[in-house]
Order: C-alpha cells, then sequence, then structure tokens
C-alpha cells in the first residue's frame, strides 16, 4: 500500500469553530467553482494540527434525495481527493480549511469529479500562493 496516497483523520475538517469560520459571511474566506464542485476555503493558521489540508465534504439532500446516492458522491470526491491532493503544493508552514459542495442535481461519474478536483486544488494552490507573494511584498 502507498502510504503517501492515504488519507488520515487528521486530514477530516471536525472543528465546530473552523467550519463557523469558514461560511461566516463576513470571513477571510475565498470560493472557486469547478461543476459538479464548489469549493470554499480559508487559511487558519490557528490550528494546531500539522496536516496542511483539513478538508469536509457535503452533499446536498436537496440536491441529491437519496441517501445512497449522497453516499457514492462523498466516495468519489474522497477519492478524487485521496488521489490529486498530493500534486499541489502549499507552503511548509501554510494550514487551509477547505469545504467541497456538490452543486449537481444527479450523479456524475468518476472522471468527471477528478477533473474538477483537479481543477479546484490547482487553483487553491495559485490563489495561495499568490496571497503568500502579497502578504510578503507587504513587509
Amino acid at each position: 500500500m502507498n502510504h503517501k496516497l492515504r488519507l488520515y483523520k487528521k486530514e477530516k475538517l471536525c472543528s465546530n469553530t473552523a467550519i463557523n469560520m469558514l461560511f461566516r459571511p463576513e470571513g477571510s474566506s475565498q470560493a472557486t467553482l469547478a461543476y459538479p464542485l464548489r469549493a470554499v476555503w480559508r487559511q487558519n493558521d490557528g490550528r494546531y494540527c500539522d496536516a496542511k489540508m483539513q478538508f469536509l465534504i457535503s452533499i446536498p439532500k436537496k440536491r441529491l434525495h437519496h441517501a445512497v446516492d449522497r453516499v457514492m458522491m462523498r466516495r468519489r470526491i474522497r477519492e478524487a481527493y485521496r488521489l490529486n491532493h498530493h500534486d499541489y503544493t502549499l507552503t511548509d508552514n501554510s494550514k487551509i480549511d477547505v469545504a467541497f459542495i456538490y452543486i449537481a442535481n444527479s450523479l456524475l461519474p468518476y472522471k468527471i469529479i477528478e477533473k474538477a478536483m483537479k481543477k479546484i486544488l490547482k487553483n487553491i494552490s495559485e490563489n495561495y500562493l499568490n496571497v503568500e507573494n502579497s502578504n510578503e511584498k507587504d513587509i
């Protein structure tokens, strides 16, 4: 088993405080869209966990009415994240919280989910590096 592609418990976003900060309207969260996924993310330097990125997955009941469909899409999104999140780099001291929200009204194949996940991870990586560079210029 390749341990590099493994997901650990510390990578799950479970803190109610962090989740509330992520979705707070006046917060410093950023969003990106790659159909059928929407991602909301923010930098969280106050976290004690050593994981660079913590994530959660939301599949609204309004979009997929059957629980088996929501579970299947959650598994597909988690698998796409697991296989692709190592390809996008963040700085060593960065800590980011991400929420992946499914916005399609029907089940979609894994290939479409994976393509959207790669696009979102690329956007987060690029935006984060741009924010890092602008903060260094301000100092």
